[in-house]
């Protein structure tokens, strides 16, 4: 009987301990996802904030904006904005000539960088550590360095208001980011195994075959991911479209963005001066944010859009290496 008690104490007493385990690791649980997702949500809503705020300012009256009681949900919506920022903008003639630029760089920085990121991944050939650190030199510098022989360059062939300054250079690996691109199409094609070149050699390919059948089609995360970042940097891009594109047909979107003001004839502006003198709004302005933050919307809209369909094969893209090889 005594040692049947022990045994029963001893039991009860590794019972208690693995309740108390259970318990400790369970609130320990709790308390890690609970930090986890207050960091996730503080940094959300510092990226989501902006857009927040555009969109709320976008849909306001002057008067709303110019009232410093009202933060973020105006007294009525006023979508009218939207249409004069559209006409304003010339934003049909803008996007086509952002589409133009953006896209068909995006496509030709895929293929030309795709093509020398393998060349340094899988080859050793005579200067090939000194063509890196050139490469990694163009990296380094900044453009604004080099914007005035460019200009000439492009200046005696003809090319100014055009789109051969931005489709050229992305034909050749260069262009806006291209070292960066390079060097992500480095890096995936070294963890591919290499024995799918060496069987491809067996049944008689050549290294362009070799490269164009089998190496470039498994490289699809890492072409998501330089479409995306070369699409929104030439997107979002002003300085070298001012160099370059100096006639208002040949804008794109963010030149017209950088160069609208608002507009707003002097009826409505006096009538704005009426409502804020009627409002008794102390320290309050007239102005046309409302219609600013309008445009700017409808600039980012489209590249909104391509991120809604392409984010989940983008973020497999930044995740992926390559393949484990060997």
């Amino acid at each position: 009987m005594p040692a049947m008690r022990s045994v029963q104490t001893a039991v009860q007493k590794k019972l208690t301990v693995d309740r108390r385990f259970l318990y400790m690791r369970r609130t320990r649980s709790i308390a890690e996802n609970t930090f986890y997702y207050l960091l996730l949500f503080t940094l959300s809503f510092v990226f989501v904030y902006p857009l927040l705020y555009m969109i709320s300012q976008s849909l306001m009256r002057p008067s709303d904006i110019a009232d410093a009681t009202i933060r973020w949900i105006p007294k009525s919506f006023e979508l009218n904005n939207y249409a004069e920022a559209f006409k304003s903008i010339n934003y049909f003639n803008g996007l086509i000539n952002s589409a133009w630029i953006s896209l068909g760089s995006a496509v030709l920085q895929i293929i030309s960088c795709s093509f020398i990121g393998y060349g340094f991944a899988r080859y050793q050939f005579p200067g090939k550590g000194l063509w890196m650190a050139l490469l990694i030199f163009t990296f380094l510098v900044p453009p604004t360095t080099i914007v005035v022989p460019l200009y000439i360059f492009y200046s005696d062939l003809g090319w100014i208001n055009t789109l051969f300054p931005f489709i050229f250079p992305s034909a050749m690996g260069f262009g806006l980011k291209g070292a960066l691109f390079v060097l992500i199409f480095i890096q995936f094609y070294r963890g591919l195994p290499k024995v799918m070149e060496e069987a491809a050699r067996i049944d008689g390919a050549g290294a362009f075959r070799t490269y164009w059948t089998i190496m470039f089609p498994l490289a699809k995360p890492a072409m998501i991911v330089v479409f995306l970042f070369s699409v929104v940097w030439h997107w979002n891009d002003v300085f070298q479209p001012n160099m370059y594109l100096l006639i208002p047909d040949y804008f794109n979107l963010a030149q017209n963005l950088a160069t609208f003001h608002g507009n707003a004839n002097a009826d409505s502006l006096q009538q704005l001066g009426q409502q804020v003198q009627q409002s008794d709004m102390l320290g309050s302005a007239p102005t046309l944010m409302n219609q600013i933050m309008a445009a700017v919307m409808l600039t980012i809209l489209p590249i909104l859009i391509l991120y809604l369909f392409v984010q989940r094969a983008f973020v497999q893209g930044i995740e992926r290496s390559g393949i484990a090889g060997e």
